[in-house]
């Protein structure tokens, strides 16, 4: 059996900021047992959560495999995308049949895929997280299941692309019935040792976070049991409890999937696992928050509880598990500022942008209120291309230009954001843009689902509608480098120091298995880790 484990949001540097604090048998066993690629780097932005699953699973980089952001703008239509979204298939269950989700925007397959193809598809494949993107691009096109939670009601849901008898699995609607997410949630959110013990966080209250809902401010404890029921729904992804419900919804996958327990057959099974709710507090909290620091101790023990787990019913040696992160995460750039290091934010400028345009072509435009940019998404600029497409009062070359040098300039000089680079993705060898950048803007750049401009931010900065929490994306080693530990079936203990890529996951899995990479793999085997 494979267990893959992808820690949303998790900075490389957090197996060893919270170290001394870790228990024996969590991530100190997979580090002590287990192999070590302690240089694990993203070669792609944007560094997004959609963007990392498929990386990861299939070896491929965005302007491959097609996932070039959580959203994006199709180029031929110029309509905005989600990831995974699908008006072709409905939730299980939805009797009002709404537009669900699919992996049908991923455009390679996946180590998953070429797991079920291996073995005639006897294989077993499943995906769980409390993110849809985060189990739907891990699992595949040839998935068993792919399983994700249901804010509204608690419950983790699939779809008809998935489910096509159109009803939930036994051992599925047993688990929602345990109403978990509720229960958990109940239980409040405290510290899991004296305040004074945190040596490693900010102090409880500061500018630099966002409350919970009903808070007044967001100090500990974290009250949930007075919100209203759908509230609490909501506020479990952004807490423990959110990877506890998630752990316990992967055990249940394992003991009851369809065909028996996995790992049990003769083919190997592949459990895809990808813990959410650490980037949805790292998103509310930033990292040096007090609640990361107790969300880390308290995913510790939820990962030796896992592992035992997995001892007991698949057996030591007999699994092969990997834990990764889809990309890391920026401080806050406040924090920074007021430790006097360079830092900012950069709200949205799509609006200014635009207004500067009309000014500019106001003949061209002939009295229109035009949008020349359609918009700016994962730092990347769309223009209007449906418009320019038919109306030849513009040279598209002319606004791209103006476009570049408004970014250059302007927001500098008017905004105060410090713009390093703007690449044209549509002529990146002219690009005076040095390395890994370069290449990582090439490596990202999908021509459908991209926009033509690519925005480099100084480090430290970050595109946001707000002072608080944080937010990744860029290239800078603080989103793209990555924890990757491999441990159990054929891992030797040990590690290494090498540079390896995101990208070499599904290749070193495809050659330890003995199956065919995925079909858009790009990565390189790390043969360190074997015996």
């Amino acid at each position: 059996m494979v267990v893959g484990l992808v820690i949303d949001q998790m900075r490389w540097d957090y197996l060893y900021r919270y170290y001394d604090r870790y228990g024996n048998d969590g991530f100190k066993r997979l580090l002590k047992e287990g192999f070590n690629c302690q240089n694990t780097m993203l070669n792609y932005i944007p560094a997004n959560t959609a963007p990392g699953h498929t990386c990861i699973y299939t070896g491929s980089v965005p302007s491959i495999h097609g996932i070039s952001g959580n959203n994006w703008v199709d180029n031929m239509t110029g309509e905005p995308v989600y990831c995974v979204d699908d008006d072709r298939v409905y939730l299980v269950g939805d009797a009002t049949k709404a537009p669900s989700m699919s992996p049908r925007n991923l455009m390679t397959s996946t180590i998953t895929d070429e797991l079920r193809l291996a073995t005639n598809f006897r294989s077993r494949v499943y995906g769980i997280a409390i993110k849809d993107r985060g189990a739907i691009l891990p699992a595949g096109h040839a998935a068993n299941g792919a399983y994700w939670y249901n804010d509204k009601t608690g419950d983790f849901v699939t779809s008809t692309y998935y489910d096509t008898a159109y009803q939930n699995p036994a051992w599925l609607r047993d688990f929602n019935k345990r109403n978990v997410a509720d229960s958990l949630v109940k239980l409040n959110w405290t510290l899991s040792d004296s305040l004074k013990s945190y040596t490693q966080s900010t102090e409880d209250d500061t500018h630099y976070e966002d409350a919970f809902k009903g808070e007044s401010t967001p100090v500990f404890p974290h009250k949930f049991n007075m919100m209203s029921k759908a509230d609490r729904l909501s506020a479990v992804k952004n807490m423990p409890a959110g990877n506890t419900l998630t752990l316990e919804m992967a055990k249940a996958c394992l003991a009851g999937a369809e065909g028996g327990k996995l790992g049990s057959g003769s083919d190997a099974d592949f459990l895809c696992v990808s813990l959410s709710s650490t980037d949805y507090a790292g998103h509310q909290f930033a990292p040096n928050a007090l609640e990361m620091e107790d969300l880390y101790l308290k995913l510790d023990k939820e990962i030796a509880s896992f592992l035992n787990y997995l001892d007991k019913e698949v057996g030591k040696g007999n699994y092969l598990l990997f834990l990764t992160a889809d990309h890391g995460a920026a401080h806050n750039p406040l924090f920074l500022k007021d430790k006097k290091i360079p830092a900012g934010i950069a709200f949205s400028i799509t609006t200014d942008l635009n207004n500067y345009l009309q000014e500019v072509y106001k003949k061209a435009m002939g009295g229109k209120d035009i949008n020349l940019v359609n918009s700016i998404v994962n730092g990347q600029v769309f223009l209007n291309d449906t418009l320019l497409a038919v109306n030849k009062s513009f040279n598209r070359d002319e606004i791209k230009s103006t476009v570049r040098n408004w970014l250059l300039t302007v927001m500098q000089q008017r905004y105060n954001v410090p713009v390093s680079y703007v690449m044209d993705m549509e002529n990146p060898d002219k690009a005076a843009v040095p390395e890994p950048i370069h290449k990582m803007a090439i490596n990202g750049y999908n021509y459908l689902r991209s926009g033509c401009l690519q925005i480099i931010l100084n480090p430290g900065w970050f595109e946001s509608d707000k002072f608080s929490g944080t937010t990744h994306g860029a290239w800078n080693p603080y989103d793209t480098h990555i924890p990757l530990i491999w441990y159990g079936w054929h891992v030797k203990k040990g590690e290494t120091h090498n540079t390896v890529y995101m990208t070499d996951i599904s290749a070193t899995l495809a050659a330890m298995l003995h199956i065919q990479a995925p079909n858009g793999c790009i990565g390189n085997v790390i043969t360190d880790i074997y015996p």
